[in-house]
């Protein structure tokens, strides 16, 4: 076991040979400026099963700084896996994160911290200015940060830059997964983190190639859609599968008006059981979706209670 540290500051890295001395002496200096708390800590560095020289890089800035972690993937999991398993190792009472390519400043790292230190839980930078090509980078990331402030009702002005500060207490809690490194501010507004935006500087790319491309908007639809739904209906899953089912029991009735009207008692015709049959699919959906809310409420239960008999647990042991 080792004893905490005042601050973790978590890289994840993929492909970032040329980058990485620059960054560290960049990381450096900065928390040179920091006092105690830059002496107290850590560089963790994610590596995504790089396919580059980066890890022998890696290792070698563990050789000479004593503060510096590296972690390393057996293969390629992505930059949300990599912050996640950097928050895992992190001892840091303030965590913060932020690019290996060179584009988020380091120098940005003090101000941060400070601006955590003024009662606020997440810190989220804000690049106003982008050294990024327009159609390909800035605009598909001005219409997706719009887009999740309409869907969330949290208003960030650039839910994709990398460049946060976060307190342990609040990040060490969540579990994310698929892309939803982007979403922390979005998933920790819902349990009253106070959240803080500030400008920050981006520069243009020195080294190699974007990992980034418009593929990946198809992935932050979803994992929207997916934060959508756990931020509201996670605690009643019955109101939206309920909604849903309620909607289709609809649909069906309307059928069935329509068929009531227009049916031919001298027999069915083929439109009369082309109608009867979508009655029929529609009230299996009905069923369907009712009862999978109604487990997914019993779910929710269960979790509550095991929750509940854990701290039970906990409290009997501590008396």
């Amino acid at each position: 076991m080792h004893p905490p540290v005042a601050i973790s500051i978590i890289i994840p890295v993929f492909n970032e040979e040329e980058s990485l001395p620059v960054l560290h002496q960049e990381i450096s200096a900065a928390l040179a400026t920091m006092g105690a708390t830059g002496r107290q800590a850590e560089i963790i560095f994610v590596d995504d099963c790089s396919t580059d020289g980066s890890r022998a890089r890696l290792l070698a800035l563990h050789a000479q700084d004593p503060r510096v972690c590296v972690v390393r993937f057996r293969r390629n999991f992505g930059q949300t896996a990599a912050l996640a398993a950097g928050f895992d190792v992190a001892r840091g009472r303030v965590i913060v994160t932020l690019d290996g390519d060179l584009q988020n400043d380091p120098a940005d790292i003090p101000e941060l911290v400070r601006e955590l230190e003024r009662g606020y839980d997440i810190v989220a930078g804000w690049r106003k200015k982008r050294n990024d090509g327009f159609v390909l980078r800035r605009l598909p990331s001005l219409l997706a940060n719009r887009l999740i402030a309409w869907v969330t009702g949290v208003a960030i002005h650039d839910t994709g830059c990398t460049l946060k500060a976060f307190r342990r207490e609040l990040i060490k809690s969540m579990a994310i997964y698929a892309e939803q490194h982007r979403f922390l501010p979005l998933l920790s507004a819902g349990s009253g983190a106070r959240i803080s935006e500030l400008v920050v500087n981006h520069r243009p790319r020195r080294f190699g190639q974007s990992k980034y491309g418009l593929g990946r908007a198809t992935r932050v639809v979803l994992d929207l859609m997916a934060i959508k739904f756990v931020s509201q209906f996670s605690q009643r899953p019955i109101q939206y599968f309920g909604t849903i089912s309620l909607l289709t029991l609809a649909c069906a009735l309307a059928f069935a008006v329509v068929a009531l009207f227009s049916l031919d008692f001298n027999g069915f015709g083929e439109w009369e059981m082309s109608v009867v049959t979508i009655l029929c699919l529609l009230f299996s959906a009905f069923v369907y979706f009712a009862l999978l809310g109604l487990l997914g409420e019993l779910a929710v239960k269960a979790s509550g209670m095991h929750r509940r008999s854990t701290l039970d647990r906990i409290l009997n042991e501590l008396h």
